[in-house]
């Protein structure tokens, strides 16, 4: 029998190597532009709607069924493909679903009436959804650490600004190329997009594989009733609410004119562009403080245009852009720190959060009638927000404990 010698040193496993870190700039790049392309599918229909209904000839109002049908696929693509990415890689999913959605773009270029397009838009819009949990779990694992809050802010930015980047292109395009030109030049755009994010991304890390495909999807009730996730999803929900809201209730409660209303969505584009800049600071806030914050921010803005009423929108709709930008990221990273090794779940059902607040807005703006009572209203469920957040935090620190 063979005798080890006491002076011999014990024998440890090698450990494993850190993951190599992605190139920051060309990621953000090929992220932040891809992650805009994405989320503005959702808008770019809205200045087309004219143009369509006459084309196919049909109404105008009947033809909004092209924004539910894409925003339907585009949540429920969110809980399908995040558990997906956890079990199969973010690098490979991403790889198929952005040539996905080029060829879905076509094809709703190609519909010969709104029946067709209605359910090809909903298949667009699962297909898009492949992008936005698999992206984010990829930038929470493979950016720099000091870079990530960073990295995460521009793109959640970037999601939002979308939602005025391609309205503007498309009321400015379509007089030149037509609505079928648009979404061929859409899926244009995800082609060069496949193609810039297949040249930055790194290879998939190892995953585990045991386990049946159903099984990758377990995870799900676990986080979304999670003592400590579960408020994070309520606040992310509520946030987004506030968002829509807002823009809707300017526009049916005519508070200003047309012309106007596009001045106050092009004033939140400098937020949008400079909390990200902002975000190395204030990352060194912890997570849920910051985002409780700006929550916090967003609800007194949102108060202060309802007790002051158009005299100082511009200036009180940046604040509230800038309290949204900055607290979209901080949820995401809360929710990311707080999920393990199901990253890509947990991110799903925050983008899912966000896909049902966004649905959620434009009826919350229409039930209150006016537009004061909605500021005011918005803004309570803002506070609401910031107080879940906070008691979040206060379950994470007892969960610790024990």
């Amino acid at each position: 029998m063979a005798i080890t010698s006491p002076s011999a040193p014990p024998h440890f496993p090698a450990p494993s190597p850190a993951p190599a870190r992605a190139p920051f700039g060309r990621t953000m790049t090929a992220f932040t532009l891809t992650a805009v392309l994405v989320s503005g599918q959702l808008y770019v229909v809205i200045p087309l709607l004219h143009d369509m209904a006459a084309g196919w000839g049909s109404s105008p109002g009947g033809l909004t069924w092209l924004v539910t049908a894409f925003g339907i696929g585009y949540g429920a693509g969110f809980l399908v493909f995040g558990p997906l990415s956890d079990r199969y890689g973010r690098r490979r999913l991403l790889m198929i679903g952005l040539p996905l959605a080029a060829l879905t773009s076509a094809a709703v270029a190609l519909s010969p009436s709104p029946e067709v397009a209605f359910v090809l838009r909903a298949v667009q819009g699962l297909a898009v959804a492949m992008f936005p949990p698999a992206g984010m779990a990829y930038l929470a694992e493979r950016v720099e650490p000091r870079r990530r809050v960073v990295a995460i802010a521009a793109v959640t930015g970037a999601f939002l600004a979308s939602a005025v980047l391609l309205q503007v292109a498309a009321q400015l395009m379509v007089n030149t190329i037509g609505w079928r030109g648009l979404f061929l030049l859409s899926a244009a755009g995800f082609l060069l997009a496949f193609l810039g994010v297949r040249a930055v991304m790194l290879p998939d890390l190892p995953r585990e594989g045991a386990g049946s495909l159903l099984s990758v999807y377990r995870a799900v009730p676990g986080l979304l009733f999670h003592r400590v996730l579960s408020l994070r999803y309520v606040a992310t929900i509520m946030l987004m609410v506030g968002f829509v809201a807002v823009y809707t209730g300017l526009q049916i409660y005519g508070v200003t004119s047309s012309a106007e209303l596009l001045t106050l969505r092009a004033a939140g584009l400098p937020s949008i562009v400079l909390v990200p800049l902002l975000m190395p600071w204030l990352a060194r806030i912890p997570t849920t403080i910051r985002a409780a914050a700006f929550l916090s921010a967003g609800a007194l803005a949102l108060a202060a245009v309802g007790l002051t009423g158009a005299a100082a929108l511009v200036l009180l709709l940046a604040v509230y852009v800038a309290a949204i930008t900055g607290g979209l990221p901080s949820l995401n990273e809360a929710i990311s720190a707080g999920a393990g090794q199901a990253r890509g779940t947990a991110l799903s059902l925050f983008s899912f959060a966000l896909a049902v607040g966004g649905s959620a807005g434009p009826q919350v703006a229409a039930a209150f009638g006016e537009f004061t009572p909605l500021m005011y209203g918005l803004a309570i469920g803002m506070g609401l927000a910031a107080l879940a957040v906070l008691a979040s935090a206060r379950a994470s620190r007892q969960a610790d404990r024990y």
